[in-house]
């Protein structure tokens, strides 16, 4: 019994550091109809400045909060001089453009951090551990679950009540319409693209204590965030919420239960679900 909540508590800390991720590509997908190759890597670059901050302050909290608005200013950059020139046109010129950023993201990582990996310690209030059914937990795991229903509930609230919400989820709908009214889609684009930048670099900077921090963990989050995306949805909040826990919870129990299929586990989860609802378990009709 012990061994299956520790495994529930592991997937459910992953899922929420995917939803968070997820959230911000399905947002730029659903509005802008852009899939970006380069997310993975701004999650990454989330982690890098997270770990520079601690080194020059000592404060992870500092590092999570100056970090994300830096990779967002460079995310407004990419879409202004580099996306928007393509909006329009085949969608491979998209594809390819966010693919080589990626690539060069990455050998940009290399040149300043180098290519070891690094820790981040959590902070101090959460380093320790607790105990949860007769075994230690660590703390700051059981706060990252904790905090995946709170960010998704504000997330929810956000893009249901406030007005930069609704004329999101109307760019979304139709975005023609949208600009006959009067709103201005360009800046909304631009705004979309930094808001799911900020978002992975939030996700980047709270996975530093998680995880390794390194040059290539930019490239296996944004296959499971893809993988997320597809399963909950192109589009869809709520289909980016479950897709992220049901492959947390995946990767906890897969590793358990099935460690010789655990890497392709949940590949063969979204092959069964493109052909049970190829839209994905929230998308909507095309």
């Amino acid at each position: 019994m012990e061994a299956f909540f520790a495994n529930l508590l592991n997937g459910l800390s992953w899922g929420m550091l995917l939803f968070l991720i997820s959230m911000g590509l399905t947002t730029v997908f659903g509005v802008m109809g852009v899939l970006n190759f380069a997310h993975g890597s701004l999650f990454m670059l989330g982690a890098y400045l997270c770990l520079q901050f601690v080194r020059w302050t000592g404060s992870f909290w500092i590092g999570l909060i100056l970090g994300p608005p830096l990779v967002a200013a460079l995310s407004v950059l990419i879409e202004r001089f580099l996306l928007r020139p393509l909006y329009g046109r085949d969608v491979s010129l998209q594809l390819l453009l966010t693919f080589g950023l990626m690539l060069f993201l990455d050998d940009g990582v290399r040149l300043i951090w180098g290519a070891a990996y690094h820790v981040v310690n959590p902070p101090e209030v959460l380093s320790g551990s607790v105990a949860l059914f007769s075994r230690s937990y660590p703390l700051y795991r059981l706060f990252l679950v904790i905090l995946g229903p709170i960010v998704g509930i504000g997330l929810w609230a956000f893009f249901t009540y406030t007005l930069w919400g609704k004329l999101l989820r109307a760019a979304a709908t139709d975005r023609q319409m949208a600009e006959i009214v009067g709103v201005r889609v360009p800046v909304l684009f631009t705004a979309v693209f930094a808001f799911g930048a900020w978002l992975a670099a939030v996700g980047g900077a709270l996975a530093a204590p998680h995880q390794s921090v390194g040059p290539a963990m930019g490239e296996r989050i944004i296959i499971e965030s893809f993988i997320v995306v597809v399963i909950g949805g192109m589009g869809s909040f709520p289909g980016a919420f479950v897709g992220a826990l049901v492959l947390g919870l995946l990767h906890s129990f897969g590793t358990t239960f099935f460690p010789q299929l655990q890497m392709a586990l949940p590949y063969i989860l979204l092959a069964v679900i493109l052909l049970i609802r190829p839209r994905g378990l929230f998308g909507a009709e095309s």
